[in-house]
């Protein structure tokens, strides 16, 4: 029976990696870690946006399945988690660092928490709730407003949940039973300012700019989003370098955060029988289509890189076929030697078996959005249904960076309507929409209205004590 260690970041976008050939970013950690292991080019979150990603990987269910719909409906213990099945195993289970979790009074399956971060108050993000009468996100200014060089509160817990990490792994007690652990850091994730050290890396005149510019016509469903979401306004030429600079200090400090962890790991010995899994749980748009952070379907909020080492891996193998967080369930549920049952597939048997016709699938239904959003990945097609309005298809082998927007057109109708037929019958997009619309009225209501959510707590990104 093998250990399992389960690395994840917040925020990382798939391009954003040494290994996956990005002009600047320095991630030898990572890059190593490929290097032994497999790495999955086309991994996607089951949600892009934190709360609803994590209730996904922890069960290895869609969000429609377990109606955490956003960012103030957080798994909450049920249904059982990997790290139910890995305690129920036998393992000794702990995680460290950022959960968005409901709270530490829900048994979310492990046994031991290290500095955890639950949504904000047990309640979360209120504010983006009312989708339909949605709030105005004057938060929005704080992205460009924060951008710097130094240390931040999300920094000094990083460094904090590092240090608990090794100090774990490299206790006598790692060798005398198995364990599974979730080390969780939130870099790269905002605030956009990097440790001094990880900053001198990244000078700003060899940033290059945002890799897709801004685009004009957007679909209906995704301008409403970006009404909302209106980060970009608040950004020059400069604040958007030296985000950009920002961003990718923290990809390379959390790759150093890594680099220690697995330093922990190679020093108890324990390296040649643990499986490793590195991912994030959504990605960044970074200034792409002058748009920032995630929620969009897009790839660079959509995609998530997907990195897994140890025993029975191939070394340095690359797996073009689809795969997603929802994923991490079976694959520790088989490390451990415990059965799952769900619409997920394992791993380490992926990376054993590469070829599959598998579907990529996410959706979102949080803050900003007026609609349901609902994607799929099918061989070089990626189709996205916004209910009521129109969708979206991109031909991602040709048009990487979705640029050419083929919904409607009628020389691809055929695969147009063979996408949407594949969709049906993952969900009834439809009927999940008033699903998500419906819990969130309750929710509303049970908090006072949308006045009082107006009022409420309000915040850019969770709040951690300093």
């Amino acid at each position: 029976m093998d250990n399992v260690l389960v690395i994840m970041s917040d925020e990382h976008q798939r391009r954003a990696l040494g290994v996956a050939g990005h002009p600047v970013v320095s991630t030898p950690n990572l890059d190593a870690l490929a290097a032994a292991g497999t790495t999955f080019t086309n991994c996607w979150t089951p949600s892009p946006i934190c709360v609803p990603a994590r209730a996904s990987l922890a069960t290895g269910q869609w969000v429609h399945e377990i109606g955490t719909w956003d960012s103030a409906q957080a798994y909450a213990g049920t249904p059982r988690s990997w790290a139910h099945l890995a305690a129920d195993a036998g393992h000794d289970v702990a995680s460290f660092g950022k959960l968005h979790h409901r709270s530490g009074a829900d048994d979310d399956g492990f046994v031991e928490h290290h500095h955890p971060m639950f949504i904000a108050g047990g309640v979360g993000w209120l504010q983006g709730v009312p989708r339909r009468e949605p709030i105005p996100y004057d938060e929005s200014a704080e992205l460009a407003n924060d951008v710097g060089i130094g240390e931040t509160t999300y920094t000094r817990y990083d460094r904090r949940v590092t240090d608990a990490a090794c100090g774990w792994l490299s206790h006598s007690d790692r060798a005398d039973r198995p364990w599974t652990a979730f080390v969780s850091f939130v870099a790269p994730h905002y605030p956009l300012s990097a440790p001094d050290e990880f900053a001198a890396m990244y000078p700003l005149g060899e940033i290059p700019p945002p890799e897709i510019g801004p685009v004009d016509h957007l679909n209906p469903a995704v301008s409403g989003m970006a009404t909302f979401f209106n980060y970009g306004d608040h950004f020059d030429d400069d604040t958007v370098t030296k985000a950009r600079a920002a961003y990718f200090g923290l990809c390379s400090f959390m790759d150093h955060n890594v680099g220690r962890v697995l330093a922990a790991l190679d020093a108890s010995g324990e390296r040649s029988n643990t499986r490793i899994i590195y991912t994030s749980d959504h990605g960044e748009l970074l200034g792409n289509r002058g748009l920032w952070c995630k929620s969009f379907m897009y790839e660079d909020s959509v995609a998530v890189p997907m990195i897994i080492s140890g025993p029975g891996v191939p070394a340095g193998q690359t797996v073009d076929a689809n795969v997603n967080l929802i994923d991490i369930a079976p694959t520790v549920s088989e490390a451990v030697g415990e059965m799952y049952d769900g619409p997920a597939e394992s791993l380490w048997q992926r990376a054993n078996q590469p070829i599959s016709d598998r579907i990529g699938f996410s959706e979102y239904h949080d803050g900003g959005s007026i609609t349901g959003s609902f994607a799929i990945r099918s061989g070089e097609w990626k189709y996205i249904e916004h209910v009521d309005f129109p969708s979206e298809l991109y031909n991602v082998v040709e048009d990487p960076d979705e640029l050419n927007d083929l919904g409607g057109s009628p020389t691809v109708a055929a695969e147009q309507a063979a996408l949407a037929r594949t969709m049906s019958e993952i969900c009834d997009t439809s009927a999940v929409n008033e699903a998500a619309f419906a819990s969130q009225a309750v929710l509303i209501e049970e908090h006072g209205g949308r006045d009082a959510l107006a009022n409420a707590f309000r915040f850019n990104h969770t709040p951690i004590p300093d």
